[in-house]
């Protein structure tokens, strides 16, 4: 396996490791339900150094990712960032991933970790390929090997950051909006810094190079110490992600799913170019995908104790289809916030009404869920 550039520092936490694809990862430290809350109520600090990182730099930039990707990333200003898609020619999602605007001409991409090198081999191809043949001005650069990413969410995190950066910058910190980013000195280093997360609280990320990740990881531990910082794995970034109604790729998105089924709203048919997967996406938008027909992603949240999970069947309970399977489920668990069970589920429209009854099989003992909108988490603002 694979390790980040802070593997021994977990070891030195006492961190349980697992294999996450192909990375050798932070499972938990000490209990998960403890870094759960910890991200809810205070903060918590997390290694993501195993996501991808790909530059994209030339003069075509911009209308290369408008060809590759399915949003407009040409409408995207410097110093903001855009969650969006990179599909296949039939409209299935490639990867998820977040595209930061650097300058002009350049782009930082961050692909999930068990896709990079998927994702970077598919953008190589299109800017070789490009309009008629002739290719895009455009270089595609994976940084991964090079780069760590380090995050700090809860409601502690902006404190955190602005007790570690020099003293004339904590306003670049404060003023920072949702999915921005800017460049902030930690220790002497120039680190960029974005306010982004995948737990449904507030939070940032820093990109930097591996050599500099380990004071940096240390600095920060030392900073959020007295307002409750602690390490955080894999395990409790899952449920509070599922918390917060965040898709994970290879559970809720595939190559098998549209971003219509998934009720992701990132496809931008506005725009000019002639995106990969756009003639499948208008086919599949026509006929209703999602939305009439097939089926699509919902919230289950539990009205018993017991949690269903990942590819458990999810049951009619009314009506003439009552009994028959109607769907499965992408994820779930026992919310430790929220205090029941909760799922994601990919249901026949006809079902998917808030408010539904369902079940869901847990081998072979139906559990009652009803339909919710989602997410089952919203942190105050």
């Amino acid at each position: 396996m694979r390790e980040t550039a802070l593997s021994a520092a977990h070891a030195e936490l006492g961190a349980s490791f697992t294999d996450f694809g192909g990375w050798k990862m932070p499972l938990k430290y000490s209990s998960e339900l403890e870094e759960h809350h910890a991200v809810r109520t205070t903060a918590g600090l997390f290694d993501l150094s195993h996501m991808g990182e790909i530059r994209i730099v030339g003069p075509d930039a911009a209308t290369f990712l408008n060809t590759a990707l399915v949003g407009n990333l040409a409408a995207v200003k410097i110093g903001k960032a855009k969650y969006s898609l990179i599909c296949r020619e039939d409209g299935g999602i490639l990867d998820d991933l977040i595209a930061y605007r650097i300058d002009e001409d350049e782009y930082l991409l961050v692909p999930n970790a068990s896709n990079r090198e998927v994702v970077a081999a598919a953008l190589s191809e299109r800017a070789a390929a490009g309009p008629g043949g002739a290719g895009f001005d455009v270089e595609v650069w994976d940084e991964s090997e090079g780069i760590s990413l380090i995050a700090v969410q809860g409601p502690a995190a902006q404190k955190i950051i602005s007790s570690v950066v020099r003293a004339n910058e904590t306003f670049l910190v404060e003023e920072l909006g949702y999915y921005a980013f800017t460049t902030v000195s930690i220790g002497g280093d120039e680190i960029l810094l974005a306010r982004t997360g995948y737990t449904g609280e507030d939070g940032f990320e820093l990109f930097l190079p591996n050599e500099k990740a380990h004071a940096l990881w240390l600095a920060l531990l030392e900073a959020g110490s007295d307002d409750g910082l602690v390490p955080c794995g894999l395990a409790c970034r899952d449920s509070l992600r599922l918390e917060a109604g965040m898709p994970l790729y290879g559970n809720e998105l595939s190559t098998e799913r549209v971003s219509f089924e998934a009720g992701l709203p990132v496809v931008s048919f506005s725009k000019a170019e002639n995106f990969v997967g756009r003639a499948a996406l208008e086919a599949a938008k026509a006929e209703g995908r999602g939305k009439t027909s097939g089926q699509r992603l919902v919230g289950l949240k539990g009205l018993g104790r017991r949690a269903g999970r990942g590819g458990y069947p999810v049951l009619a309970v009314e009506g003439e289809a009552a009994g028959e399977t109607v769907g499965a489920v992408t994820s779930g668990l026992p919310s430790p916030t929220l205090g029941f069970p909760i799922a994601m589920a990919y249901v026949d429209v006809e079902h998917t009404e808030p408010g539904t009854r369902l079940d869901i099989d847990l081998r072979g003992k139906p559990q009652p869920f009803e339909v919710v909108p989602l997410p089952f988490y919203r942190r105050a603002r």
